[in-house]
């Protein structure tokens, strides 16, 4: 059976990631704040740990980091980290904190599920939702759908 740890300070961010998440083959724990997921994954680490990026004075980016370090010292195994984000530019932080995977809020039950099966997997989960669009300049102009292009 897959542990999961969810982080947040928000009871609804812990109820939705939990409706979607919990089964037969999964078991869902929470922490209200960023020290007591640490404590949590200190105390008996869990497959996977789901953490909020603004959480009270100890948010999603310090936890991983946390987690990182502790594991550097040998004190826990590796756990996964996927972070929720507020916002695309959140990404950068993500990345710099060492999670194996990110969403990007409002969140939806078919990403949740496909993020923590994928990290659970050993694998990562990077949501592209909300890129950017890119802009075409000068000349490029983007083919009309069913034209041939000749």
């Amino acid at each position: 059976m897959a542990r999961i740890l969810v982080a947040s300070d928000a009871p609804s961010v812990r109820r939705e990631i939990a409706s979607v998440t919990e089964g037969a083959d999964v078991e869902v724990t929470e922490a209200i704040s960023g020290p007591e997921a640490v404590r949590g994954v200190l105390d008996d680490p869990p497959d996977l740990v789901v953490v909020d990026m603004q959480m009270g004075n100890m948010g999603g980016m310090a936890v991983c980091l946390e987690l990182r370090l502790e594991e550097s010292y040998l004190d826990i195994p590796h756990v996964p980290v996927l972070m929720l984000l507020d916002r695309r530019p959140d990404v950068f932080l993500a990345r710099r904190s060492g999670a194996e995977g990110w969403l990007v809020k409002p969140l939806d039950p078919l990403r949740v599920r496909r993020a923590t099966r994928a990290l659970l997997d050993g694998g990562t989960y990077f949501d592209e939702s909300y890129q950017p669009v890119p802009v075409l300049v000068g000349s490029e102009k983007p083919p009309l759908p069913g034209a041939s292009g000749d």
